[in-house]
């Protein structure tokens, strides 16, 4: 019983995770966004491509054997083909749409986003490694020279018998 509620327990801990839900809304924004990629393909690409040529490529195949077309549909009826429109059509339609995200979405956030980076100060650097070393060394070096220094002429007199000759 009591490793049943420890799996439960992880399995709410996973799932409130911040990641888990950042992973959900974009699945959910994922999905609409594609509703809008493949409307603008579907209304705008794919009527100016269909002005150049056709706009279903399924239909273009090539016979790798002997192959029969029926006279009334113009489809093989035996044979083994092979569908390189339907592939043509793929890359073009993953390339029309990755093209639509770039110039529609990610190029205007990357300015947006350089735009706003500009915007922020810029914070004064960090002094490197060496530059706090040569602080740390320039301190000690300080402190040394300080605890050597006569600090009256007594104390000198004292500091120089005690020094080695």
């Amino acid at each position: 019983m009591s490793e049943n509620q420890g799996v439960i327990q992880g399995f709410k801990e996973f799932l409130m995770r911040g990641n888990v839900i950042e992973l959900a809304v974009a699945v959910v924004v994922g999905a609409a966004f594609t509703n809008i990629v493949n409307a603008v393909v579907k209304g705008v690409i794919n009527p100016i491509i269909g002005a150049l040529g056709s706009q279903n490529l399924d239909n273009y195949k090539a016979c790798l054997t002997t192959c029969h077309i029926d006279a009334k549909t113009h489809e093989y009826t035996d044979g083994i083909y092979i569908l390189w429109g339907s592939v043509l059509s793929a890359a073009l339609t993953f390339l029309i749409t990755a093209a639509v995200v770039y110039f529609l979405m990610i190029l205007p956030m990357t300015k947006w986003k350089a735009r706003q980076d500009a915007k922020k100060q810029i914070a004064p650097a960090d002094p490197t490694e060496i530059e706090l070393l040569a602080e740390i060394r320039d301190a000690l070096v300080a402190q040394r020279d300080d605890s050597f220094a006569p600090r009256s002429s007594t104390s000198a007199t004292v500091i120089a018998q005690k020094r080695p000759h």
